[in-house]
């Protein structure tokens, strides 16, 4: 029989500063009409209340109101869940990324740890050979991060730090929001129209 389901896209967001990015890309992919599987690390939950002032304690009630219209295409896993679908290599998602990542996840992914359901759905897409993006958000880096990012680097987890570009002449925080987000989707081959390319 021939599969429905809109393919999937695995997006976890974590405690690094930059939640608005992992928002942002969760809007993108669902208004694309890819279905979403999010998970948000606990300190994910702080930093999206710090910033964006989200509520942490009805959790599934905030996910309702912030993507509401698209309850049908995006699936909630709580960070313990490691039951979750997500979990296993034999659910079929495209790939993964997590952004914000901060260096606490991005160790955890790089040893292998998979102590919650974060690290653990990285692990699937590393053994299964599925696209793993992650997007870490600290300065200054020192040598642990760096030889960390080198590690997964080498086993094909694309690398995309959070780092604006300005040729485009970026006129808000927005602008660069989406130049990012853009960043990600292109490196995943997946067509938007989020910021002016360089000759356009």
């Amino acid at each position: 029989m021939e599969d429905i389901r809109a393919k999937s896209w695995v997006v976890g967001i974590t405690g690094a500063s930059g939640s608005i990015y992992g928002v942002r890309l969760v809007e993108t992919l669902l208004s694309l009409g890819y279905h979403v599987d999010l998970i948000i690390t606990n300190a994910g939950w702080r930093v999206l209340s710090e910033e964006l002032g989200w509520g942490a304690s009805q959790r599934e009630a905030v996910m309702h109101e912030k993507f509401a219209g698209y309850e049908d295409a995006l699936t909630y896993h709580p960070i313990g869940d490691i039951g979750a679908t997500i979990a296993s290599g034999s659910y079929r998602v495209e790939g993964m990324i997590i952004m914000p990542c901060s260096m606490g996840t991005l160790s955890s992914v790089a040893h292998g740890t998979s102590d919650n359901l974060m690290g653990r759905a990285a692990d699937v897409m590393m053994k299964e050979g599925r696209p793993l993006v992650l997007v870490p958000r600290e300065t200054p880096l020192h040598a642990i991060h760096l030889e960390n990012m080198l590690k997964l680097a080498r086993l094909g987890v694309k690398i995309i730090p959070a780092m604006p570009a300005f040729y485009f002449h970026p006129q808000s925080l927005d602008d660069l929001v989406h130049f990012l987000v853009g960043k990600v989707l292109d490196s995943l081959r997946i067509e938007h129209q989020l910021y002016r390319r360089w000759g356009e």
